[in-house]
């Protein structure tokens, strides 16, 4: 039996499937403790967060958390790999959490169980089909889908284990554990109703990207079906604020004054820049009008639409390869978004379990008293990626919140 559980999400936004997921890994694992790592007010797919990640922590919170703990930006909108190992190296660093649980299209974690010991272990004759693949022109995750249908030998098996969006995590996070030798016992919770691109509602589940589309196209009530009560509150409350950011369009000149102004040699230093990538983009960014122009240039078989779209995010953010490298290097700092009554004794039990955690509550300090220049950037870069997420409300854009907005107590 789990005493505490770990889960990794991106809240964009909390909505019923989310709920279900805590509850049920609850009910599966026997926790009395809930930790979740989200992302910040950007997400891995190379787009914004539609609601602050203090608003995201509180719906959490109110969703069945006990403690809310922030993944830094550069984790956030990383590649699924870095993603799912920056989560699992902050879980690690914790000292307390027993099991993770996440989201999965497949019936049976044991599939992706299996595909993760290929990727982790990387045996020669799964490379070398992988290179074959790429050679063709296929996109690295088509051409790793390829390879390891190939490899494994089984495609009734595994054809559509590589298409779904959580089982591709769900993968990632397997590979970390093993990676970084966690103790920690993953458990996969089978998808309910509706996948995570799925555009439409079934039975009061939808997928995060449908009620995105919901709130851009103003269909309230169908949203209000489709999260929590209290998300729904928290949501409305951001959005007569003016406190949200539909999508990364919104920041659509700033990313082109980023790249006009950029040498073929800065972007080429963007992450997931490579095989002359960097002249499409250079090239595409001083003839385009728009985001939309740019991407539908560059992209093509090999260079997908959310890699294209994260190297932009990377340009906003200024964030280079060199930074990307050394957060595969360093174990994360614990940022602390919310918590409950059974969060602050899980903050103690951490500290004991753990005295050398770095944990921040409060930014000013941790910036005033740390020595580690690595982890110092890394904070700074989510103080600069909160400042420019702002800039995309329709009101109030103050920067610093990092500095100002508290700790969520429930």
């Amino acid at each position: 039996m789990s005493e505490v559980l770990g889960i990794i999400g991106e809240y964009n936004p909390f909505h019923n499937g989310h709920l279900y997921h805590i509850a049920k890994s609850k009910e599966e694992t026997g926790a009395q403790y809930v930790v979740c790592v989200i992302s910040g007010n950007f997400v891995q797919r190379g787009d914004t967060s539609i609601i602050n990640k203090w608003a995201k922590a509180k719906m959490a919170l109110e969703g069945g958390a006990d403690l809310v703990i922030e993944l830094p930006t550069i984790y956030s909108i990383s590649s699924a790999e870095n993603f799912a190992e920056g989560a699992i190296k902050i879980l690690n660093s914790l000292k307390i959490v027993d099991t993770i649980s996440f989201g999965m299209e497949a019936n049976d974690v044991s599939i992706l169980n299996n595909i993760a010991n290929v990727l982790y272990a990387e045996p020669k004759e799964y490379t070398t089909m992988l290179a074959h693949e790429l050679q063709k022109g296929n996109s690295f995750p088509k051409a790793r889908e390829n390879a390891l249908l190939m490899y494994l030998n089984d495609i009734k098996k595994y054809a559509n284990v590589l298409s779904g969006s959580n089982n591709i995590l769900g993968i990632e996070y397997l590979k970390a554990l093993k990676r970084t030798k966690s103790n920690i016992t993953p458990v996969g919770i089978k998808r309910e109703k509706v996948l995570y691109k799925d555009q439409y509602m079934v039975d009061e589940f939808a997928s995060a990207t449908a009620i995105r589309r919901m709130l851009m196209t103003r269909q309230f009530d169908d949203v209000r079906k489709s999260i929590p009560k209290t998300s729904y509150k928290i949501l409305g409350e951001e959005l007569k604020q003016g406190h949200y950011v539909l999508d990364l369009f919104k920041f659509e000149k700033e990313i082109l004054y980023q790249l006009r102004k950029m040498t073929v040699e800065e972007i080429k230093k963007l992450p997931d820049v490579s095989e002359g990538l960097e002249n499409l983009i250079k090239n595409a960014a001083d003839s385009c009008n728009s985001l939309n122009e740019l991407i539908n240039i560059v992209k093509s078989k090999r260079f997908t639409q959310t890699r294209i779209m994260r190297i932009l995010l990377y340009a906003l953010l200024e964030i280079d390869k060199k930074q990307m490298e050394t957060s595969r290097k360093i174990i994360p700092y614990t940022r602390v978004l919310g918590m409950n009554e059974k969060g602050k004794q899980l903050i103690s039990d951490i500290t004991k379990a753990n005295p050398k955690i770095n944990i921040v509550t409060s930014v000013k300090k941790y910036m005033d008293d740390n020595n580690n220049k690595n982890l110092k950037e890394m904070l700074q870069k989510d103080i600069f990626a909160t400042n420019v997420y702002t800039l995309g409300y329709e009101k109030d854009s103050w920067a610093n919140l990092d500095y100002t907005n508290k700790i969520i107590i429930l």
